[in-house]
């Protein structure tokens, strides 16, 4: 989350980071509640994100992020487009890989507070059921998208994990002009910092 908010203030150009989380956690929206997130964790860690959005299970999902800078062309559509345009790219990528992925053309009826309940417009699902969400925050920088993907159900009803072997393949559905950059020991540094005084502390995790 730290690493998120560090390479939107500081992007020159649209970027996409796609990571896995090194344990299960669960991750809960900017003005969720914290005593909601904890019931549901039950006994994994827990982050408050700075985007918005419901309560989403970490672990076996493809989590990615995507940063656009405030003067790109993107950021001039309207939450919603973005939304969809960024979700139809991961749809079309489900396809490619025999998932019968479709964009929601609506919303679910009814709400829930765990993101992957129920689904509102412009969610990915398969076979009706959501498979990839996402929350966004827009403001001085420009756009942070945060998003997760899910595995397909099984016969069993569970979730089979969704690999991803080269971020490329991803990549490449949102753009052609690829430059592949790794994160430098010293943005790192920068991100265990943030972590440690914002998105670790109980004041983060806890406010109303």
């Amino acid at each position: 989350m730290a690493l998120d908010e560090l390479l939107l203030k500081q992007a020159q150009c649209p970027m996409l980071r796609i990571y896995r989380w090194s344990v299960p956690t669960i991750s809960f929206g900017y003005f969720g509640k914290f005593s909601e997130a904890q019931q549901a964790a039950v006994g994994r860690d827990v982050v408050r994100r700075w985007t918005g959005g419901g309560i989403v299970e970490h672990g076996a999902d493809v989590t990615y992020t995507l940063v656009v800078p405030r003067e790109a062309a993107f950021s001039r559509h309207s939450a919603s487009e973005s939304y969809r345009l960024i979700h139809e790219q991961i749809a079309r990528w489900l396809v490619t890989r025999g998932l019968e992925a479709i964009v929601a053309p609506a919303a679910a009826a009814g709400s829930a507070s765990a993101c992957f309940a129920s689904h509102v417009q412009y969610d990915v699902l398969i076979d009706g059921i959501k498979i990839a969400g996402a929350a966004q925050r827009r403001g001085r920088w420009g756009l942070l998208h945060q998003g997760s993907i899910l595995g397909a159900h099984g016969q069993n009803g569970g979730r089979a994990p969704l690999s991803i072997d080269d971020p490329i393949e991803l990549a490449q559905w949102f753009a052609t002009d690829l430059r592949p950059q790794p994160i430098s020991t010293e943005w790192m540094t920068f991100a265990d910092q943030l972590a440690r005084e914002k998105y670790a502390t109980e004041s983060w995790l806890k406010k109303h």
